[in-house]
């Protein structure tokens, strides 16, 4: 969850699972469907068709790419197909890979999907799932595409020592002394809707820091904000009943919107949930505790006032294009951004186009978001509506993209006027985001490890040639 928490998961993002399709037998019918409808909400809860469905593809099919700091990785079909899918699972194989993550043939998957939070699936939910996907979901007779990481991430072995020190293999259990609200809520933050993979920071190895969770992190392009209930760095000016409509609609009316996976997650899960789980979910992260960010001065929410430069232009050679060497910010603003957010930056009075200013992505001292948002836009829709910007970034359909320059120019005059003024972005900002978000260091490290290790047996073998040759010999 990009703007309040989904990952399609952490590293960006939910990966290859594959999870199961054969019968189960003694099963009543009454309780067969129950147990398939169940399975069919826990499904949508999990948004497991945000992974495994590419555009345009077939539900659950897989063959979606998604973009990691080591790499690409391609989703899994997981439909009931006995050739591609996820058909000759039994039961056991498919709670094995959605709660330790290990495939059918024993291959471990990457942590990018989110078994770490699935681990907590009580074995009612695993058998719900696991009959929804045998014999609710139309099987799919096609070969998604391989994962192929470089050398040596593509050793799916490494990830069993990465389980025993990471993988916490404990069923959720109810706490006694707090609300059935507040138990359904944790169940689903921790486990189905796996928040903390898109939310929670993560450490050297990839693992989620859990003495931070909630507290912020980079997935792929987006910014995954702080959501504990930091007054400042966090949403804790929020009330519950905010962040329940949040959820449900992906944007509260001068605070925030969703984009990118959190709008994904709000388009494919949390607007089809019961309003009891909406409100459980609000309810537990309202009760997560503060956990400030390094740099925040005050609240993301309420940075920013009105402001225009439109007067200054108008009566001179028009608004500059792209193309032109140098156009300032408030040129680029106004040719590219003032049609819809209006030439104060104030947006539509329906709120539709949001207001600019008291707004989480202008707000934040971190521009990762505002950057993304120019880049790939918004695209979500919600009851029916669609909320839709185009993005900036250079599409093949795009005649005219803009520069990392020109929106590096554009972000920070957005962010010196509307939100938050003391920030100013980078050409190389921009262009990281552009390639997907920052690289992780750990593959070139390694890497770097091996060669090391290589090296240190290629001299310890020399030494120990050495060592014979110049061993004295006996005479016979």
């Amino acid at each position: 969850m990009s703007s309040f928490g989904h990952c399609i998961g952490a590293l960006s993002v939910g990966i290859a699972i594959s999870l199961a399709g054969a019968t189960h037998a003694a099963e009543q019918p009454a309780q067969g469907d129950a147990a398939i409808e169940r399975g069919r909400y826990l499904a949508i809860a999990a948004d497991c068709g945000a992974c495994h469905s590419a555009p345009k593809g077939k539900p659950f099919a897989g063959g979606l790419p998604i973009g990691t700091p080591l790499g690409t990785i391609y989703s899994t079909n997981i439909t009931p197909s006995a050739n591609f899918g996820i058909g000759r699972y039994t039961e056991e194989e498919f709670s094995r890979a959605l709660r330790r993550g290990i495939r059918g043939d024993g291959a471990h998957l990457y942590p990018a999907m989110p078994y770490t939070s699935y681990a907590k699936f009580t074995d009612e939910d695993i058998h719900a799932l696991y009959l929804y996907f045998a014999k609710a979901v139309e099987p799919v007779d096609a070969r998604a595409p391989e994962t192929e990481l470089p050398f040596p991430m593509n050793i799916r072995l490494s990830m069993l020592g990465w389980n025993l020190l990471f993988l916490d293999t404990k069923v959720f259990a109810p706490d006694p002394q707090q609300s059935a609200p507040w138990n359904r809520g944790t169940y689903l933050v921790e486990g189905a809707a796996h928040c903390g993979t898109c939310h929670t920071p993560r450490g050297f190895l990839m693992q989620e820091q859990t003495g931070r969770a909630l507290s912020g992190a980079q997935v792929g392009p987006w910014y995954a904000p702080n959501i504990t209930s930091d007054s400042a760095s966090g949403i804790g000016s929020w009330s519950r009943e905010e962040l329940a409509a949040y959820l449900r609609d992906g944007h509260l009316q001068g605070k925030a919107q969703a984009a990118g996976s959190m709008g994904e997650a709000v388009e494919h899960s949390f607007q089809h949930l019961s309003a009891d789980d909406i409100d459980a979910i609000a309810t537990y992260v309202k009760s997560v505790p503060p956990i400030a960010g390094p740099a925040a001065s005050g609240s993301r929410f309420t940075a920013g006032k009105t402001f225009s430069e439109l007067g200054s232009l108008r009566g001179r050679d028009g608004i500059k294009s792209d193309n032109d060497p140098a156009p300032t910010g408030a040129e680029l603003f106004q040719g590219n951004c003032a049609s819809c957010h209006a030439a104060e930056g104030q947006g539509s009075k329906d709120g539709y186009y949001p207001s600019l200013f008291h707004n989480s992505a202008t707000g934040a001292k971190n521009p990762t978001n505002l950057i993304a948002a120019i880049l790939y836009g918004v695209d979500r829709t919600v009851s029916g509506k669609q909320a839709f910007m185009p993005g900036f970034g250079g599409r093949p359909a795009d005649a005219n993209p803009l520069s990392d320059r020109n929106i590096a120019v554009l972000a920070s005059y957005v962010l010196g006027h509307y939100g938050a003024g003391d920030t100013t972005v980078t050409e190389q900002e921009v262009n990281a985001i552009r390639q997907g978000g920052p690289a992780s260091s750990l593959l070139l490290l390694a890497r770097g490890g091996l060669a090391a290790a290589a090296v240190v047996l290629i001299l310890a073998a020399m030494f120990l040639v050495f060592r014979r040759e110049r061993r004295p010999r006996l005479s016979h």
